[in-house]
């Protein structure tokens, strides 16, 4: 916390945008005035264009791999257009793919408290930028309109009104992770917590043991978001929160199928569907055996009191919702990808 509080000065000293890197997002504040985005899959559109246009990118802390710089075509490699600052605790990441104007091999600490003591003019030409920058995200929370009876965004909304501020958010790999990614806002390590818990690295699974060990661990409500196959893969853990007096509450997104791998199915192979379909167990049912409460729901207005109530027992609760097959990213269709996928043909 006293590295991101330093940190966080440094930025307000110099009216400077801040990123948070792919499933980092609580690192710094999501409902401060500098706060941009994250910088990972699913980016804002505007904000992948204010980082292409921008003149300088500090990077503390982060790989520039592929999920932070989008599949590299954020920043040139191996010489960005920008000015380069990385700051890296291994010296091994410093210039592995982009040569840095500046590259520092430094803790995080260190960094901070380096960073925090640099006295900013007086005058800063782009503080109006960096407001615009923080307006974009703003406008990036609007959602589009989806089909269905499930709301995703009113969902995501409603975990932001009751769930505490220390709430830790876990996920694994697929694109339920992306309604929480988008329109959940975390706190910021900076007033005291670590909020997010959840993979870098295409992890499919990681969401409910994490859920159910940071609950064991901190005491501290676990909300964890799956996907009907990536819940699959290890959500016999629930078990083990039973047996240990653990709970967590889990919504399992219900699409009937293997989500993210058909989206690509869609983009690159229009129409030829194989092998992503899914014949799905009673999920409420199955959570239900292992020691939860298991509930299901078709309708966006169910979800409040099934949270509400999750929220009181005292053991942990797993939310099915039956989501549109349609509903396959937070801005678009699964038909409109293959109508596109389509013309390009």
């Amino acid at each position: 916390p006293q590295a991101a509080q330093a940190l966080q000065r440094f930025a307000e000293n110099w009216k400077l945008p801040v990123g948070n890197a792919f499933r980092f997002q609580d690192t710094f504040d999501n409902f401060h005035p500098l706060y941009a985005g994250d910088v990972g899959i699913g980016i804002g559109p505007r904000l992948a264009a204010r980082i292409r246009e921008s003149d300088l990118i500090l990077a503390i802390g982060p790989r520039l791999g592929e999920m932070t710089t989008g599949g590299y075509t954020l920043l040139q490699a191996p010489r960005t257009r920008q000015k380069l600052v990385h700051i890296h605790a291994s010296a091994e990441e410093l210039n592995r793919v982009y040569q840095a104007d500046l590259a520092i091999n430094a803790t995080m600490n260190a960094a901070a408290r380096s960073l925090e003591v640099l006295t900013a003019p007086p005058e800063l030409p782009w503080q109006a930028w960096a407001e615009a920058v923080h307006a974009d995200y703003e406008a990036n929370l609007v959602p589009q309109e989806l089909p269905g009876d499930i709301d995703m965004p009113a969902i995501v909304a409603t975990l932001q009104k009751h769930l505490p501020a220390d709430a830790v958010l876990t996920n694994g790999a697929g694109n339920f992770a992306s309604w929480v990614h988008r329109f959940f806002r975390h706190h910021g390590l900076a007033k005291g917590f670590r909020t997010q818990a959840a993979p870098t690295v295409g992890a499919m699974g990681y969401g409910v043991p994490a859920g159910i060990a940071a609950n064991l661990l901190t005491g501290r409500v676990a909300f964890t978001i799956a996907g009907d196959g990536d819940f699959m893969m290890n959500g016999q853990e629930l078990a083990t929160a039973a047996q240990f007096g653990g709970k967590s509450i889990v919504v399992v997104l219900n699409n009937g199928m293997f989500g993210t791998i058909r989206m690509h199915q869609e983009r690159e192979y229009p129409g030829n569907v194989h092998g992503t379909e899914l014949a799905n167990p009673d999920f409420a049912g199955l959570a239900r055996a292992y020691g939860y409460a298991g509930v299901r729901i078709t309708k966006t207005a169910q979800f409040e009191p099934e949270l509400l109530a999750a929220l009181e027992r005292p053991q942990g609760t797993l939310i099915e919702v039956m989501l549109d097959p349609e509903v396959i990213t937070t801005r678009g269709t699964l038909s409109a990808i293959r109508e596109t996928a389509l013309k390009k043909k």
